[in-house]
């Protein structure tokens, strides 16, 4: 087995360390899993920012027994304050708008839809490493919320 030396690591620590700081502003395009890994999002450019959409869901019917639809058909935006939109399948729901990218991993002044409780908040998002990225959705200031881990 051929031993690696330790600069010679060291340096490719540090290459791959620095490409993640200087992540390209289209680095989150593509799918991603939500911290529950029931449903996946795909966050794509729209206009100059960037929005998300819901693409898959783990369970994307009512279930046998279910109180808030028929059983076998597709699961609703029921939770939305719009009464126009309750109608509409949560597959292909836009849950994420308008984030612009700031540099440094970091994308904000957008917001995010949770379709579990009907509301939406501000976000900012920050990309981990090429797999992870942290989605905080807050009112208000960004201390006052909660981050999810999201994975490709």
């Amino acid at each position: 087995m051929r031993k690696i030396s330790v600069p010679v690591l060291t340096v490719v620590i540090m290459l791959i360390t620095v490409s993640f700081c200087f992540a390209g502003s289209d680095d989150i395009i593509g799918v991603w899993n939500n911290q529950e890994k029931d449903a996946r999002v795909e966050i794509y450019r729209c206009k100059e920012a960037y929005c998300g959409k819901i693409v898959w869901l783990k369970i994307p019917d009512y279930p046998e027994g279910s109180k808030e639809g028929a059983p076998g058909t597709a699961k609703l935006d029921h939770n939305n304050p719009d009464l126009n939109l309750r109608k509409m399948p949560l597959l292909g729901v836009e849950i994420m708008r308008g984030f612009s990218f700031e540099g440094d991993n970091l994308w904000k002044n957008g917001t995010v839809y949770d379709p579990k409780n009907g509301k939406t908040y501000s976000g900012k998002m920050t990309l981990v490493s090429p797999s992870e990225l942290h989605l905080r959705g807050f009112i208000g200031f960004s201390w006052i919320g909660r981050t999810a881990v999201w994975t490709r």
